[in-house]
This record gives structure tokens, C-alpha cells and sequence, in this order.
């Protein structure tokens, strides 16, 4: 079992902002926390409805810390640990600021297009912002760089990426995703697990819209 303590490495919180927790949520979750658990880091899920049901595999997922209570409540005593990943920021991350913050905060849910600054809510409550460049990033993605660039030292700017992604659904069919996302060591985008499957639903859906 991997050493959680704050010395092996940081706390990634998701502020969940919402009532219910879609399918496309749970997939990114469970990989934030499966990646969080490989890499001695915890992940936390704060303010989540005591009514919210998780799915089944989410239950299951190492390294996931379910909280109803609110990031500020949580840290109340730590406010200038934590580092808020914020859109609007004007500075963006860097690896130093993994000797500054213990804390890295994410306002749910990110992956809105057009983005609706889901993060202003946080923002309000005066904790210190950084930026994860100029792209918006899906939740996971936005965890991982800020992982990539506090524990493993990478500048933000050396990861490489690959942004709105064209995914295709069959042969007649793809889909561009308007998102930033880190290139995987064979090239593709890093996606969760099941993620893909998810998107092909959702095409054929629309296209039972249109029948």
C-alpha cells in the first residue's frame, strides 16, 4: 500500500459543484484517483451531497477520499497551503510552487464548453491562483499537469499536449474534442478509461435525434 503522508506527496482536491455526479465525471475521477494513489499523492472529492450516490467502480477506486464538508471547512487552518488551479490567474504554475502549496484545489466541473469560470466560487474565497496555461483542460487532464509540473518538476510548458483532438467514432464519423490534453507515450491523447466509449454513446444519441 503506497505511503499517503503529505511528506511522499500532495493533496489534489475536486470541489464538487454539482448535485448529481455524471458518468463522464466518474470515469475522470476514478482516474485521478488511480493515478494520485500510483504516485504517493491523495486525492480528495469535497463537498459531495450526502445523497450523491458513487457508481460502483468509483466505491472501489485506491486513493479516493470522499468528503461532505467543504475545502474551506477541511482547511481551514491551512488557507495558505492550498493553490487554487484557476483559469483566470495571472501567474501560471511552476514547479517551485510545489515547495509553496501542499494543496491543490480544482473547481468542478472544468470541462464545460464554452467554460462557464466554474471556479469563481473558489476564487472568492481568497486563495492564491495559478494558471495551467492558455488551453482549457478536461478535470483529469488539469490533475495530472499539476502533478506533472509539483511532484515530477516538469515546467508547464515542457509537457507535451495535444489539443481539440479529432476522435473517430467510425468510419463515417468523428468528433473534435475542444479540450487540451497530455500525449501519451504512444502519441494519443490521455483519456480515462471508458472515456471513449462514453463519447461514442453520446454521438449515437445525438444521432437518434436526428432519425
Amino acid at each position: 500500500m503506497a505511503d499517503l503522508s503529505p511528506q511522499s506527496g500532495k493533496t489534489f482536491v475536486v470541489e464538487h459543484l454539482d448535485p448529481e455526479l455524471e458518468e463522464w465525471s466518474s470515469c475522470e475521477y476514478y482516474t485521478i484517483a488511480s493515478e494520485c494513489h500510483a504516485t504517493g499523492a491523495q486525492f480528495l472529492l469535497s463537498s459531495v451531497s450526502p445523497t450523491l450516490k458513487l457508481s460502483e467502480k468509483l466505491q472501489r477506486a485506491k486513493g479516493l477520499n470522499v468528503e461532505t464538508r467543504s475545502v474551506e471547512d477541511i482547511y481551514a487552518d491551512k488557507k495558505d497551503k492550498v493553490c487554487l488551479l484557476d483559469p483566470a490567474a495571472s501567474k501560471d504554475l511552476n514547479p517551485q510552487d510545489g515547495d509553496m502549496f501542499d494543496i491543490f484545489l480544482f473547481g468542478g466541473i472544468l470541462g464545460d464548453d464554452p467554460p462557464r469560470d466554474r471556479t469563481s466560487e473558489l476564487r472568492k474565497k481568497g486563495y492564491e491562483g495559478r494558471r495551467l496555461g492558455p488551453v482549457q483542460m478536461s478535470t483529469d487532464t488539469a490533475v495530472r499537469v499539476t502533478r506533472m509540473v509539483v511532484q515530477d518538476r516538469i515546467p508547464v510548458e515542457k509537457i507535451p499536449y495535444i489539443d481539440s483532438p479529432e476522435l473517430i467514432i467510425n468510419k463515417n464519423e468523428s468528433t473534435e474534442m475542444p479540450y487540451r490534453y497530455v500525449k501519451g507515450n504512444d502519441g494519443q491523447p490521455i483519456m480515462p478509461e471508458g472515456m471513449m466509449d462514453l463519447i461514442i454513446k453520446d454521438s449515437e444519441k445525438g444521432l437518434g435525434d436526428l432519425l
